[in-house]
């Protein structure tokens, strides 16, 4: 009977994986909008003068292609008005400047110009602290001591209030992990961030990259996360109605996806031994 009972069950297993099917439910699809990647990474050790913005549109449900945006006027100015011109390489949507001249603390504004409509932002260079040498590894790590598990730390400015953003790249992750952290209960300490995956193995390269980000770059990335979903991805998705700091100064309710950020980056990789 055991016997029985046990290739009936095994019958009825196959019998409903033979019956999947992927399953697409039909989405309206909403009139592109403009979308600007403006993120201005100042990696340390490095001039910074090499940076790039991204315009592209927002796309359908299922799309996996998100059409560039060509034909822009885009522009970074400080505060003695210097002016910093992106110049497309043609055709790609993306915007390269080769002179930028990054200053911790310095206030930048963002001016794009696209089929006479006006887009600007502005924003500080954050700044951020070193990723000490010691990074911990614990092969019995996670939430069920089966994982792989590295610690990192850095020493947060006990003079003011700091948010910083985590970036982890490894082999074993389809997306980069990301998380935005403060320093509310970690003021003038040193700061410790953790990962782990039961699939690391030897071997196995994991980049950290570390940024300093503004309160409000913090309060909009946490909203971003929510809306993305766990583990996807935070730019994989069109990011819902999550609303970053560029603003529409031809016609305000046309507004533009994105965000323009200023941050000194810390890069650290580490080898899973």
């Amino acid at each position: 009977m055991k016997n029985i009972l046990k290739y009936l069950v095994v019958s009825s297993c196959f019998f409903l994986l033979s019956c999947t099917k992927v399953v697409e439910v039909d989405v309206e699809t909403a009139e592109p909008k403009l979308v600007i990647d403006a993120s201005i990474d100042w990696v340390k050790g490095t001039a910074g003068n090499e940076q790039k913005i991204r315009l592209s549109t927002t796309t359908g449900y299922y799309s996996t292609i998100f059409p560039s945006v060509s034909g822009a006027d885009i522009v970074i100015t400080n505060s003695a008005n210097t002016v910093f011109s992106f110049i497309e390489n043609p055709g790609t949507g993306e915007y390269i400047c080769s002179d930028f001249h990054p200053v911790i603390g310095e206030t930048y504004t963002l001016k794009v110009v696209l089929n006479e409509e006006i887009y600007t932002a502005t924003e500080t260079c954050i700044g951020v602290p070193d990723i000490e040498n010691n990074i911990r590894q614990n092969n019995s790590g996670g939430f069920g001591g089966d994982e792989v598990e590295i610690t990192y730390y850095y020493q947060d400015n006990g003079n003011e209030e700091n948010y910083y953003l985590h970036r982890i790249l490894s082999p074993v992750s389809t997306f980069p992990d990301y998380k935005a952290k403060d320093d509310e209960n970690s003021q003038g300490n040193l700061m410790q961030e953790y990962f782990s995956d039961e699939k690391l193995k030897t071997g196995d390269m994991i980049s950290i990259s570390l940024y300093g980000i503004s309160r409000r770059y913090y309060d909009y990335f946490r909203k971003l996360l929510t809306a993305s979903g766990a583990g996807t991805g935070p730019f994989q998705t069109a990011p819902g109605m999550v609303r970053g700091n560029i603003v529409n100064q031809t016609h305000f309710a046309n507004f533009a996806y994105g965000y323009f950020r200023l941050s000194e980056v810390t890069v650290k990789d580490y080898t899973i031994k």
